[in-house]
């Protein structure tokens, strides 16, 4: 009987600094049977390297999965000043906690984190998946800047790039008009962008004017919470029905788990993640936005690995295209690829470094006022019900069980 050859798993590279969303982009990856993960880089941004690595390791453990590779990233800023006694960075603690990790009680980790440094563990993994690796930056970019200096090659090494941060045109979520990752240290994310900006694919960002569409809520929460409720219907993998499905790929839905199926380990995982969810209510309603909380980072996560999963197996193709035919993919700002659940529009973008008002800020040449060519493809909207359904109906099976 012809059987149909057993799908490559999917290496991914993921850099964070846990933070509340982070855990639950996490335990989103943790649930997909299909993805190798390489490596987890866990460094300063929401709170300070030390505590974002304990909680890395700590949500690690509560899963029971000490085989990750964690890797401890930088402690500063690339720009901060590196003498004895510099001030630390300001840190998101009144957002995600003094732990950041909300109200979460997190086991001490019976694991140690790797000894190699983050931004060489980027360059290790892209060496030893070159043309494959998709890497997922949810946190500030100090480590994929470190690693570029390490080794320029990674946009030609990374099948794809998918970040979490900016905001364009668009109100701040830290000063008027800046995004909390980008803000933390604006000259990695300008570093990143101008190297990625030549990749096979662009990089993909996603600014809080889209992420801020997914939103977590009390009613969502306990739904993810309740053994047996019935969910949702699950939403596919395509963003929207005019979007066609890579055939070469089973949609999403096929894939989604039952609800009841999660293991008694997973659901105290789940349980931490409402603990958590509970101080980003908190701080959401005392910040005016009512007892919610914007989940941007999950959104990030899951894009790009059903990014991959349509793509997978097509790096040789695609480095095979013409630069004349990769000119006319992005003529008028049109999207080079779908993005799963998400509409795009390509520019060329930056950084602000130096304004006294609007350092930290991203920008987008939507016009083409600068004359430089498109480095980025930037999330417009995103189709949040579809992809909470899908987010709540994956968490709340858990990993699968081998």
């Amino acid at each position: 009987m012809f059987e149909l050859p057993t799908p490559r798993t999917l290496p991914i590279f993921v850099d964070c600094d846990p933070g509340i969303d982070d855990a639950i982009a996490l335990g989103y990856l943790l649930c997909q049977s299909d993805v190798d993960i390489t490596g987890i880089a866990a460094s300063a941004g929401n709170v300070s390297t030390d505590l974002v690595l304990r909680n890395v390791l700590g949500w690690l453990e509560l899963a029971g999965r000490g085989d990750i590779p964690v890797h401890r990233g930088a402690d500063r800023p690339i720009a901060w000043p590196t003498a004895e006694h510099s001030p630390e960075p300001d840190y998101a603690d009144d957002t995600h906690g003094a732990s950041g990790a909300g109200y979460a009680q997190l086991p001490e980790p019976s694991f140690a984190a790797s000894a190699v440094p983050a931004a060489d563990a980027w360059v290790a993994a892209a060496r030893e998946h070159p043309g494959e690796l998709v890497g997922v930056v949810i946190g500030p970019a100090t480590n994929l800047a470190l690693a570029l200096r390490i080794e320029p090659e990674l946009p030609h090494l990374i099948k794809r790039l998918f970040i979490m941060g900016g905001a364009f045109n668009y109100r701040g979520n830290t000063w008027p008009t800046t995004e909390w990752n980008v803000t933390f240290d604006p000259e990695s994310t300008a570093e990143v962008l101008a190297a990625f900006g030549t990749a096979a694919h662009l990089p993909v960002i996603a600014p809080i004017e889209a992420t801020e569409s997914v939103v977590m809520t009390p009613e969502r929460l306990e739904r993810l919470l309740t053994p047996g409720q019935a969910d949702a219907a699950a939403a596919p993998a395509s963003p929207t029905a005019s979007l066609a499905a890579d055939t070469a790929s089973a949609p999403a839905a096929a894939r989604e788990p039952s609800p009841a199926a999660a293991s008694p380990a997973w659901n105290s995982w789940l349980v931490q993640l409402g603990e958590a969810l509970r101080f980003y209510f908190e701080f959401h309603e005392a910040d005016g936005h009512g007892y919610l909380a914007h989940i941007h980072d999950p959104y990030v996560m899951a894009a790009a690995i059903e990014w991959a999963r349509r793509h997978r197996g097509s790096s040789a193709a695609h480095r095979g295209c013409t630069d004349t035919a990769r000119a006319q993919a992005l003529a008028l700002g049109a999207p080079e690829h779908g993005i799963p659940w998400a509409q795009t529009k390509t520019a060329a973008v930056d950084v602000e470094l130096t304004g006294t008002l609007t350092r930290g800020e991203t920008v987008a040449d939507w016009l083409g006022r600068w004359n430089r060519p498109v480095n980025a493809e930037l999330i417009r909207s995103i189709d949040a019900e579809p992809f909470l359904d899908h987010l709540i109906t994956t968490l709340k099976k858990g990993p699968a069980r081998s």
